[in-house]
């Protein structure tokens, strides 16, 4: 952790924003958001690149997930490789990959010479660089803020994550609208250079790890130490649940607006932006409720926070009052999911912590899109509205079960900051 004579409160200095006055994690931040941003621009981008060459949709959902699926399984390995090696040189050598990558994609397209199979395998080589650095990000931010600027450190992370979701897609709209498809590639290849900087100016300490097995044999460790440290077994639990149930609301966000709504690509705006904004407010947010009220009390209010507000947006009958529903689905989701992390970077073992958070990384990985195709084919059957409140009417009796039963899924009435 860093030193105790960082741990003073600076006077004036919101809760939400501590953890930006170390260098450090400012810098990351700061490097990261930049990135972010220009990741989202190169994902519009292609997306409407494929689209346009191919004409089927089948091809841009298919490019997504060779982004997005490394992290299930590629990225257990990055955790392993964090707690043991170097985290700047694993940091840093990811993104110097994705940058050449980035690069590569954005000459081909401006030779006229991608292909649908060609970019997504490229895509496929991206996600899975991005799948073994970023573990080494998420275990090095306890060494960057003080205990009592963890929460607030997640929470702005994901900040810079909604933030880059919201800024990226309308940069390239301009971008493209104004220029080119290329040129809003060519910028997302040079914007890995703010991350890149970054890391060669923090000192970010190793992994903590002495142990000398083989890398893979290692992996599969941090299964063990959630299933057997019961903050982080908890933990664990309503996520899975939180994520299978409720998490696909974001990828039905355009079924919702074909078949509820009957809006086309601006209806579809203004809703992922009105998600987003809930999102970035909740992690502006979430350093100061933890700080207040406590691990337990807030990871709980917004996993109910999730159903309750799903069944609003679900049951509301016009844009107007859906837009604000969503917002606040967004806020309590990344809420939960932001608290979650929380819990997974104060609980694992120092020396196992990167393996700890590729396990959270590999839930996300793995049941979205399991969640997304039975939602999916639940609601070809019964309707958009119905599986939206069903699936916030489910997560409610589910966690409240669980809670009569004794078997709550959140943390003990302690504050982790108590750590």
């Amino acid at each position: 952790m860093v030193s105790t004579s960082q741990n003073r409160r600076v006077p004036g200095v919101p809760t939400s924003f501590a953890p930006l006055r170390h260098r450090g994690y400012r810098l990351l931040w700061i490097g990261s958001a930049v990135s972010n941003i220009g990741t989202w621009m190169e994902t519009v981008a292609l997306g409407r690149y494929v689209a346009d060459e191919t004409g089927q949709a089948a091809w841009s959902g298919l490019l997504a997930a060779a982004g997005f699926l490394p992290t299930a399984f590629v990225g257990l390995i990055g955790g392993a490789m964090a707690d043991r090696g170097s985290r700047r040189l694993l940091l840093g050598g990811a993104n110097v990959v994705m940058a050449v990558v980035a690069a590569v994609v954005a000459l081909l397209v401006a030779a006229d010479r991608a292909t649908p199979v060609g970019l997504t395998l490229l895509t496929l080589v991206a996600g899975c660089a991005g799948a073994v650095g970023f573990p080494s990000f998420q275990a090095a931010t306890p060494d960057l803020v003080p205990p009592e600027d963890l929460a607030a450190a997640v929470g702005l992370g994901s900040v810079q994550w909604n933030l880059g979701r919201i800024i990226g897609p309308a940069l390239a709209g301009i971008v493209i609208r104004l220029s080119s498809i290329t040129t809003a590639l060519v910028i997302n290849a040079v914007s890995f250079l703010a991350v890149l900087v970054a890391v060669s100016a923090v000192a970010i300490p190793r992994g903590r790890s002495l142990d000398r097995r083989p890398i893979l044999a290692t992996v599969g460790d941090g299964w063990r130490i959630v299933r057997s440290e019961p903050h982080l077994r908890a933990m664990n639990t309503t996520m899975c649940l939180t994520t299978l149930i409720a998490s696909p609301f974001i990828g039905l966000i355009p079924a919702m607006v074909n078949q509820v709504i009957g809006g086309g690509e601006d209806t579809n705006a203004v809703l992922v932006t009105a998600q987003g904004v809930g999102a970035v407010i909740a992690g502006l947010f979430l350093g100061g409720f933890i700080a207040r009220f406590g691990i337990q009390r807030v990871t709980m209010a917004m996993v109910v926070g999730v159903a309750v507000a799903l069944v609003a947006y679900g049951v509301s009958p016009h844009l107007m009052l859906m837009a604000p529903a969503l917002g606040l689905v967004g806020f309590a989701y990344m809420g939960s999911l932001s608290s979650f992390s929380t819990t997974a970077q104060t609980w694992a073992p120092p020396d196992m912590r990167g393996r700890v958070m590729a396990v959270n990384n590999s839930v996300l990985g793995l049941l979205y899109p399991a969640g997304l195709i039975v939602h999916g084919l639940i609601a070809d059957r019964t309707g958009m509205r119905e599986v939206t409140i069903g699936s916030g009417v489910l997560l409610l009796v589910v966690i409240g079960a669980r809670q009569l039963l004794g078997r709550s899924a959140s943390v003990p009435t302690r504050l982790m900051l108590d750590r």
